[in-house]
């Protein structure tokens, strides 16, 4: 598996400094402690019921110091119950509009690299592996899912923490958009005619039409078929917001592009699930895999393939790593199989053309 891969250094639009601070909360003790910190500094202060007014009369610097401390002074849970709006509009409309759209003192903190975490992300370096997936029938390979990695501060990190980070500040969405149309544009130059699946997080599509369409972009421009695109969705996604799944699914199906049910695990309410969103694809998880051994996983699994086959769809069993595991996976019915029996997750080895940074 060969070709270029790119780098993205992706552009988080850090806010700057500011010199207006208008804070809202309905915890009665935050706001005044915020109030005496600010007061202390020098900051013009302005109260009405819920709501803080700071101003910096000298040009934003000293509100900079002020998040800082409240960075180190006030609790997770405190921070996650203000909201903030910087330098307001004077306009009524305008200045209820931010209000109504203002981020958490939590989400500010993180977006301004004040939280350790946050600055790390901010100069990480993203790019996608690829991990193929097998015919535990042929043998042969058939797809490859993408997954992010990063390098933070020096060393590599997993797609798990990149999102973590870029929860705090409010920027999952946008990750997650910049993750999959990365593994779209890195595979087209070695995919041939296998799958490639994508990791997708359906509460980052807020409106599938104008979310997806850079995406669709992407694909286009790669020259990849839409019908070689596997979205995967994770299980426990699905469960929060079923009526939305199933519309941003909808619209996947509507570009050619098929969808797969990712880490469907024991239990069976998987069964239902299943049912429901009938995905072209169900992914086993790890965790049901590994205990196929028993009977009330197996079973389970079981279930879950004669259903998905049921539906026309096929079934992946996911952290195969012996033969022992794809013959259990292969006894249960599964179709394709994943894991480190097969390959390790690699990034393909770039050819001779420069690194193309993105920002």
């Amino acid at each position: 598996m060969t070709g270029p891969v790119d780098s993205v250094r992706p552009s988080w639009e850090t806010p700057r400094s500011a010199r207006r601070l208008l804070l809202a909360s309905t915890l009665t003790h935050v706001l005044p402690s915020i109030s005496r910190v600010a007061g202390a500094m020098g900051l013009r202060i302005g109260t009405a019921p819920g709501l803080l007014d700071v101003v910096d009369d000298e040009g934003g610097r000293r509100i900079d110091r002020l998040l800082q401390r409240l960075a180190r002074e006030l609790t997770s849970a405190e921070t996650e119950a203000v909201r903030v709006t910087t330098d307001p509009p004077a306009d009524g409309v305008a200045l209820a509009t931010r209000l109504l759209t203002a981020p958490t003192l939590a989400v500010e903190l993180a977006r301004r690299g004040i939280t350790v975490e946050m600055g790390l992300l901010t100069g990480a370096e993203l790019w996608p592996v690829y991990q193929p997936i097998m015919s535990l029938t042929s043998g042969g390979m058939v797809g490859h899912e993408a997954l992010l990695r990063g390098r933070v501060d020096g060393r590599e990190v997993g797609g798990g923490d990149l999102f973590f980070l870029a929860e705090r500040a409010g920027w999952a969405d946008r990750l997650d958009r910049l993750a999959r149309e990365a593994a779209i544009r890195n595979a087209a130059g070695w995919l041939g005619g296998a799958d490639l699946y994508v990791n997708s997080d359906p509460a980052a599509v807020h409106r599938p039409s104008v979310c997806l369409a850079s995406t669709e972009r992407a694909v286009h421009e790669a020259g990849i078929d839409p019908r070689q695109l596997v979205f995967e969705v994770v299980a426990s996604h699905a469960v929060t917001d079923r009526e939305h799944l199933l519309s941003v699914l909808e619209h996947h199906r509507s570009l050619g592009w098929r969808v797969a049910l990712d880490d469907v695990g024991v239990g069976w309410s998987s069964l239902a699930l299943v049912s429901v969103v009938r995905p072209d694809v169900v992914k086993l998880s790890k965790a049901l895999v590994a205990r196929l051994h028993e009977p009330g996983p197996n079973a389970i699994a079981r279930a879950l393939t004669e259903l998905t086959h049921l539906h026309g769809g096929t079934v992946v069993a996911e952290g195969v790593e012996s033969e022992l595991m794809a013959d259990q996976a292969r006894a249960v019915g599964a179709d394709l199989g994943q894991g480190w029996l097969f390959g390790h997750p690699v990034r393909p080895e770039p050819e001779s053309e420069p690194e193309l940074v993105l920002v």
